[in-house]
């Protein structure tokens, strides 16, 4: 008999319950009445669980169509649906009921439909799911999950294939990267509209990832290639990318030697035939007319006489010609090279900020002792008293060996002003006219710049926590090198990343490169990544003189021989490089618990005097010069910051970021978002090469006069981690834009040279690095320093150093410039056993 359930579905039961009462012949709901809870069964197979003959299967809704599910089991007495943890009402599921013919046991069969809205309801908090579950008079059995997903595909291709012009018979690589859908797009390839099928042409062939290969370039090849993508929702294309196969010309045979002519010379020659050059191809490189002169058996014999005189004397003049010609030229030449060295000799870039203070010797003889005592007391921003190598008339300036000065051989020095000019500007321009410096950027703005002996100093590119130190005697005696600082803007130059590897850094340049160094300078700048190279293979990029990017250092196998080394802290990088150039980190994961450091950060408009208000969420790397980048523009644009930043993990899980906003007060505001949250795609933000990802988030008040807005604005990522803002404030009250105070302003000079660089003075320097070198028996020596400053790790970097010592304070230096006690430094020589401890406390005046 059939079964009845109305009372049943109205009230509500645990699935054991459940159970329990079906095995019973009734059951009585409050306010209902009792029914029969089973169905009659066969006695022989009253003891058999159900088993499904159909379950539910995954399925996508398209638009606004909804999707049916189906469940049939045999025996059962009841099926009910059950999705994301809750029973489907009763009224929802369409029952069939029937009798399997072969074995007599009743068959059920349940369908239900699964809205749009029903799964939107979730959206961010899990995916939407149903099972079925089936009764019998001896137990239950579940089928298994079918989830439901919205299907979509996005309009805009993550990667579109660029046009290219190739040489005939050259492997041709087109990209693709469909947009973001579900289920994932479908790709094929047209050529002029004909879809590319390479099971009936081999000389294509499309990769795993959508790519298509032209193995051999055909000049039936030329023509325009767009990539189609599609799934159940939409079919997209591509911008078409234009395919010019080229051919370039190709030399003939040579022809055979002609006969010796009367001028006792035989030619060949060879066309430009095989191939003709066609489709824009090159013309043939090199001679197509070749002369040789005869031997003397095969010239023709002719009579001497008076035209052999005439031959004669028209040499002789042709001769005297070229003579004169030669005497000319090196006249100019030796007069324009006296004006180049004169130029030189005074030109700014070498003397830039030092001027002449007119000091004689009073006796010749004794020219080689005119020095000036540096000023290691000084606390101003640059260095008082550096020596500079002089040129004599004759020496030449040479860019070819790094620094910018030779000194003298008689070690003679003259006197200059130390102060650095002030204008970048004026800098930059001269600099980059040097070839050294041709992909120097103008960006002054990010670049800092100043002239250091071996005294050393320190540049600093103010709030992106970008810096160089350039310690003690780094600089070799007599030299003086104008050193710059810059940070490269990520579309000023190509990084080419492969696979999964993303940017961990900012690209930062110091230079000139090729300059000399006699001991390693300090690179600090942040880092994106969560500093565990357990999960990473982060390396060290450099790029060559050639512009292409090398691999210099896989970080965590750095060896002591190599010219570079590196410390890696929790947010920062410190580089020790035995060269100057640029550099960046890149990161590929080991595997999906790797995880970047988004830094997320809300602006509004300052003033709104519409009823549309806007608020923009930015999703950037976790680095200052990002951070400061952004704040400008914020500047620039009269926006203001509307609630502290926040980091987030962002893992390489593949899955996209959501944004979306919530609990605003529905009588006074409302969301402009059609959809219930935004996306940005995995790889746009994991890339890393995009600096300002962010999304909108347009809102409309109903009436001017509110000004009071209260909502929660969530970001995270798909399955991962997520951080949400809580806002509360007066959209007319603060009308100030970025406030300078968000800034985090760096009051420390740009430039540092000198003893006004350092907090350790340096005689104190000297001391410590004298008394700590030497190894010592109970180890109270450089390495308990090092350990004391928990850089145990670095033992043997420290260890294959002329000086140990010196290198553990030059990175305690580059660590604590803005934030070291020298007074917690004293206090470790002290618990070391030395007596050197106590330099700390002598006044400046004595060091």
């Amino acid at each position: 008999m059939p079964l009845v359930l109305g009372p049943f579905v109205r009230c509500r039961f645990s699935a054991a319950l459940l159970g329990l009462w079906l095995v019973f012949a009734g059951f009585t709901c409050a306010g209902g009445s009792e029914h029969d809870a089973t169905a009659a069964l066969p006695a022989a197979f009253s003891d058999l669980l159900p088993h499904f003959l159909v379950e539910p299967e995954d399925e996508y809704i398209v638009k606004n169509k909804p999707v049916t599910l189906t469940c049939r089991s045999t025996p059962a007495t009841q099926i009910y649906f059950k999705c994301i943890g809750e029973w489907v009402h009763q009224d929802d599921h369409l029952i069939e009921r029937t009798v399997d013919p072969a074995t007599a046991l009743p068959v059920m069969q349940v369908t239900i439909e699964i809205t749009r809205q029903q799964v939107e309801k979730i959206f961010g908090l899990d995916e939407y799911w149903c099972q079925c579950v089936a009764w019998s008079t001896t137990g239950t059995q579940k089928s298994q999950k079918a989830y439901i997903r919205i299907a979509y595909l996005r309009k805009n291709f993550e990667e579109e294939p660029q046009g290219k012009e190739v040489a005939l018979d050259q492997e041709v690589l087109l990209r693709c990267h469909p947009p973001e859908g579900v289920p994932q797009a479908e790709v094929e390839w047209q050529r002029n509209e004909d879809v590319i099928d390479p099971a009936s042409d081999p000389n294509f062939f499309i990769t795993a990832d959508h790519n298509l290969v032209i193995k051999k370039a055909r000049l039936a090849d030329t023509g325009n290639y767009t990539c189609v993508a599609k799934n159940i929702v939409a079919r997209r294309k591509s911008t078409s990318a234009t395919v010019l196969v080229y051919v370039d010309g190709g030399w003939s045979e040579w022809s055979k030697w002609s006969a010796c002519g009367a001028d006792c010379s035989m030619w060949r020659s060879r066309e430009c035939t095989q191939p003709s050059p066609g489709t824009g191809g090159k013309d043939c490189q090199g001679l197509d007319l070749q002369s040789l002169n005869c031997t003397s058996e095969q010239c023709p014999q002719t009579v001497s006489g008076a035209e052999d005189v005439a031959l004669y004397v028209g040499m002789v003049a042709v001769a005297l010609c070229l003579t004169l010609l030669l005497i000319v030229v090196i006249l100019v030449y030796r007069r324009k090279k006296e004006g180049l060295d004169a130029d030189v000799a005074d030109s700014s870039i070498l003397t830039t900020g030092f001027q002449p203070m007119g000091i004689k010797p009073s006796k010749p003889e004794n020219s080689h002792l005119l020095t000036i005592q540096p000023d290691l007391t000084t606390t101003t921003t640059s260095y008082q008293g550096t020596l500079r190598s002089r040129h004599d008339a004759t020496g030449k300036f040479s860019m070819s060996n790094g620094p910018l000065l030779d000194p003298l051989p008689n070690g003679s020095h003259t006197l200059h002003n130390g102060k650095l000019n002030s204008d970048p500007a004026d800098f930059v321009s001269r600099l980059s006219t040097q070839s050294y410096f041709k992909t120097l950027p103008r960006d002054v703005a990010n670049t800092s710049y100043g002239t250091f002996n071996f005294l050393g100093g320190r540049l600093t590119i103010p709030n992106t926590g970008i810096s160089l130190l350039i310690p003690p005697e780094a600089i070799p005696r007599g030299k003086i090198y104008e050193i710059y600082l810059t940070v490269q803007r990520k579309e000023d130059l190509r990084l080419p990343l492969a696979g999964c590897q993303t940017l961990l850094s900012p690209v930062v340049s110091c230079g000139p490169p090729g300059v000399v160094l006699s001991r390693p300078v300090i690179l600090s700048m942040d880092h994106c990544f969560d500093a565990c190279l357990d999960n990473w293979a982060v390396r060290l990029k450099k790029q060559n003189y050639e512009g292409a990017w090398e691999d210099v250092l896989l970080m965590g196998e750095e060896l002591v021989s190599e010219p570079y080394y590196c410390q890696l802290e929790a947010e920062t990088c410190r580089l020790f490089s035995e060269q100057l150039g640029t550099f960046a980190l890149v990161g590929e994961s080991l595997h999906m618990g790797a995880a970047k450091r988004l830094r997320l950060v809300l602006f509004s408009d300052a003033y709104c005097s519409t009823l549309e208000y806007n608020i923009r969420v930015y999703c950037m790397d976790d680095t200052q010069d990002v951070f400061k980048e952004v704040m400008q523009m914020e500047r620039q644009l009269g926006g203001r910051l509307i609630d502290e930043p926040h980091v987030l993990l962002f893992k390489d899980s593949y899955h996209n970021l959501r944004l979306s906003i919530h609990d605003m007060p529905q009588a006074h505001w409302r969301s402009k978002l059609l959809a219930g949250y935004q996306e940005i795609p995995f790889y746009h933000i994991w890339n890393g090469s995009q600096r300002y990802l962010h999304c909108t988030f347009t809102l409309e008040r109903l009436s001017l006069s509110t000004c009071e807005l209260t909502c929660q604005l969530c970001v995270w990522q798909v399955e991962g981690e997520g951080q949400s803002f809580g806002l509360d404030f007066n959209i007319a009250k603060d009308t100030r834009a970025v406030d300078s105070e968000f800034l985090l302003m760096d009051s420390s000079a740009t430039a540092l040279a000198g003893p006004s660089a350092f907090q350790i003075p340096y005689l104190i320097r000297q001391k410590i690095c004298s008394s700590l070198d030497a190894p010592c028996p109970n180890g109270a020596d450089w390495r308990m320093l090092a350990q004391r400053l928990k850089l145990e790790r670095h033992m043997s970097f420290f260890a294959s150093k002329a000086s140990p010592t010196s290198v553990i304070l030059d990175l305690w230096e580059a660590q604590h410039f803005h934030t070291g006690n020298i007074n917690q430094l004293a206090t470790v020589m002290a618990d070391i056993g030395k007596q050197e401890a106590m330099i700390f406390l002598v006044s400046d005046g004595e060091c």
